[in-house]
């Protein structure tokens, strides 16, 4: 997988984020000397091309006022994993959620689901409602709380990128 010097200054341009616009696309074109249409055709392409995962968006939860921070750990039956995981993930309450495997006999746990409160209480009752949802197909969980944020980086080249 290659990238031409424009594809290369769109990554350098977007990888501390887009501009906080209504159109900022637009904003990264004007700064870099392109079109709007170009810079967004690059960017499907790049993605297409699996340059690029995906384009989203990392908030910073602590700034959002979202300060417990729990990664709750589900040991789900395997057979039933994928259909729960999807239902978890699609819930309002999860931020993402995806299976990994156990490490048995130490870590029991398949299913992560990463959830944002204001307060631990906040995150416990979005927990109970995960757990509702997993029914006896889950035999344990338990949650991991954040105590401090990490810095959220996506794509970066450094020097003698191709």
């Amino acid at each position: 997988m290659s990238i031409d010097a424009v594809d290369r200054r769109i990554i350098a341009a977007t990888q501390g984020g887009l501009a906080f616009e209504a159109a900022p696309y637009a904003v990264l074109a004007d700064r870099l000397g392109l079109s709007e249409a170009e810079v967004i055709d690059r960017l499907a392409s790049m993605q297409a091309r699996g340059v690029i995962r995906r384009i989203g968006v990392a908030p910073n939860h602590y700034a959002l006022g979202l300060t417990a921070n729990g990664m709750t750990v589900w040991d789900v039956d395997d057979a039933v994993a994928v259909v729960l995981g999807e239902k978890v993930g699609a819930l309002d309450d999860v931020s993402h959620a995806y299976l990994r495997p156990r490490n048995l006999p130490q870590w029991p746990y398949n299913l992560f689901a990463m959830v944002h409160g204001t307060t631990r209480a906040e995150v416990e009752e979005k927990r109970a409602r995960i757990a509702a949802l997993l029914g006896e197909a889950c035999r344990t969980h338990d949650v991991l709380y954040s105590t401090r944020i990490l810095k959220k980086t996506g794509l970066r080249l450094v020097e003698g990128d191709r």
